[in-house]
């Protein structure tokens, strides 16, 4: 079972493991999810999608569980931040309650931003983080620090089977255009020869990780021994300035956009990077794809989106 199913990690995710052969249950309520991004699965015979919201109890058999169900970037998360602390926190409890019933092992989709912006560089999974638990980011920041902490609680008082991965900054194709992440903003403002929107100095740093890869860190988790619990980082740990980034790719759209500056929203993290090392030991997993090939097959994806409308695409990230 995959919550968020249709989202952009979960969409990839669900093909990957439908064409690895499994009998995968999308679960998704449509409130930030795509149907576009699993439409070639519908149909198939070991694919099944219910249009369910997270947070009230599901009733279903599965001997897997891949919790992606939350808004995952800035424009939805604050949208309605009760909702997302909701779907963080009660989602957690219906996805623990059902593996509690049916002993499923368990995946918990973490974030970075659960260190906030973060005092300690690069970040490794023993670092409890820097995050303010009133700002306006706190609705996802909180919500997920909060979800870990039920997951841990479970095992401990219930035994399960639990896995926690923390999700540094993904990119790639099915992306949202308008979802307010860095990478999508960029490539549809150069695309439609717009001004690229830096907010900040564009001195902060990211590292961003191709969406294969991340899935197939994603699956590695799921299948690692029961004692690999986590948190496990998963990210590429190469990091990128966000003046570089926009540099790079408005070289490879084609594009003639100039930068454009404005101010950094509160409480926006200075610098991401990811220590890996538990994920190469643990797990044996670091990503293949770099920057400029993710972004060139990115760009790729975004082209004929971008020629067909008008794309309103706000930078929040």
């Amino acid at each position: 079972m995959v919550t968020g199913g249709a989202g952009f990690l979960g969409s990839h995710l669900c093909g990957r493991l439908v064409v690895a052969g499994h009998d995968v249950l999308c679960i998704d309520s449509f409130h930030t999810g795509c149907r576009s991004g699993i439409a070639h699965l519908l149909g198939r015979p070991n694919f099944e999608l219910i249009e369910h919201d997270i947070t009230m109890p599901l009733e279903v058999e599965v001997d897997e569980i891949y919790n992606l169900a939350c808004p995952a970037s800035p424009v939805h998360y604050r949208q309605d931040p009760v909702r997302t602390t909701r779907t963080s926190v009660l989602g957690a409890i219906t996805v623990l309650e059902l593996a509690r019933r049916t002993g499923a092992k368990i995946l918990q989709a973490s974030t970075s931003e659960v260190y906030g912006d973060p005092q300690q560089h690069p970040q490794t999974e023993d670092y409890w983080g820097h995050v303010n638990p009133i700002g306006p980011r706190s609705c996802y920041d909180e919500g997920k620090r909060c979800a870990e902490t039920l997951f841990f609680d479970y095992h401990r008082q219930h035994d399960l089977r639990i896995r926690v991965m923390r999700i540094f900054n993904t990119y790639g194709p099915k992306m949202q255009a308008n979802d307010g992440r860095v990478i999508s903003n960029f490539i549809v403002q150069a695309l439609l020869g717009n001004d690229i929107t830096i907010y900040g100095d564009g001195s902060q740093t990211r590292s961003f990780c191709y969406v294969d890869d991340l899935i197939d860190g994603m699956i590695r988790m799921m299948n690692a021994p029961d004692d690999v619990t986590g948190p496990v980082n998963v990210g590429n740990p190469d990091e990128v300035t966000i003046r570089d980034l926009a540099k790079l790719v408005i070289e490879l759209a084609g594009s003639r956009s100039r930068t454009v500056f404005r101010p950094l929203p509160e409480n926006d993290p200075l610098q991401r990077r990811p220590d890996i090392r538990r994920a190469r030991t643990e797990l044996g997993w670091e990503p293949t794809v770099t920057l400029e090939e993710g972004l060139e097959r990115t760009v790729s994806w975004f082209e004929p989106l971008t020629a067909k409308r008008p794309v309103h695409a706000p930078q929040e990230r």
